[in-house]
């Protein structure tokens, strides 16, 4: 058996291997190449002193089939937009279905309005991948409760291109406790009610970043009334709370 095919089986017992077939073939390899050479360059930027108002961020969001990725959640779709310093840019966004061939539930479509037609119809995983990260190249990620999109994103990283996911991704939680220490903002919901958001289409990976992102440049202008410049100033004053 080819060694990679072998090796994309034996990841999570539940794992569709058909969702990740479309690595195998040599056309592919310099794909697969492209695509690390951009995560490479990335992990080379430190951000953390480079000031709010310079900082160059893409927000985004994921639609999946569930919570735990090592059990055969899929990613469904993925939405981006571009933020500097405390201004979105609107037309700077990204947003993909991705091709699957685990099908999707009943109770995952009337959430997300995701069938199994458009997923039939989605490109495949790897292109999804090389056309975010090129569209992020240059950006730091930032997601609202970012565990969830990061340990998805670390699971699809490994099984595409055999190698970790170490792009620094921000959550906006991060800002929130700080500018709203007395208030238990926690959902996207409850923390855009707050700044008077609107969410166009809830539980749409682009509408959701959308949201995210309008979240992340109030958070922005009032940690920067605070006295905070930049991201270590955010960090060290966190690390003071524990």
């Amino acid at each position: 058996m080819n060694p990679m095919i072998q090796f994309l089986k034996q990841i999570s017992g539940k794992l569709s291997f058909n969702q990740y077939s479309s690595v195998m073939g040599q056309s592919d390899a310099k794909q697969i190449a492209y695509i690390r050479a951009l995560q490479r360059e990335h992990q080379r930027e430190n951000v953390l002193e480079i000031p709010f108002s310079k900082l160059d961020v893409v927000v985004f969001d994921l639609e999946t089939t569930g919570f735990y990725p090592n059990n055969g959640d899929r990613i469904l779709s993925i939405g981006g937009i571009k933020v500097k310093g405390d201004k979105v840019i609107d037309s700077e966004t990204f947003y993909s279905l991705i091709n699957s061939n685990g099908g999707v539930s009943e109770e995952i479509t009337k959430l997300t309005n995701i069938t199994e037609k458009d997923l039939i119809e989605a490109p495949p995983i790897n292109d999804v991948l090389q056309n975010f990260y090129t569209f992020m190249s240059g950006c730091t990620l930032v997601a609202h409760h970012a565990n969830h999109e990061r340990s998805f994103m670390q699971h699809m990283t490994w099984s595409i291109l055999k190698s970790r996911f170490e792009h620094r991704i921000i959550d906006t939680a991060f800002l929130t406790k700080i500018v709203e220490p007395n208030k238990n903002l926690v959902s996207l919901d409850e923390c855009c009610d707050h700044y008077g958001i609107t969410i166009k289409k809830r539980h749409h990976a682009l509408y959701d970043a959308i949201a995210t992102a309008q979240l992340w440049t109030e958070s922005v202008r009032e940690i920067q009334n605070l006295g905070f410049q930049h991201l270590k100033d955010v960090y060290t004053h966190l690390a003071t709370l524990k």
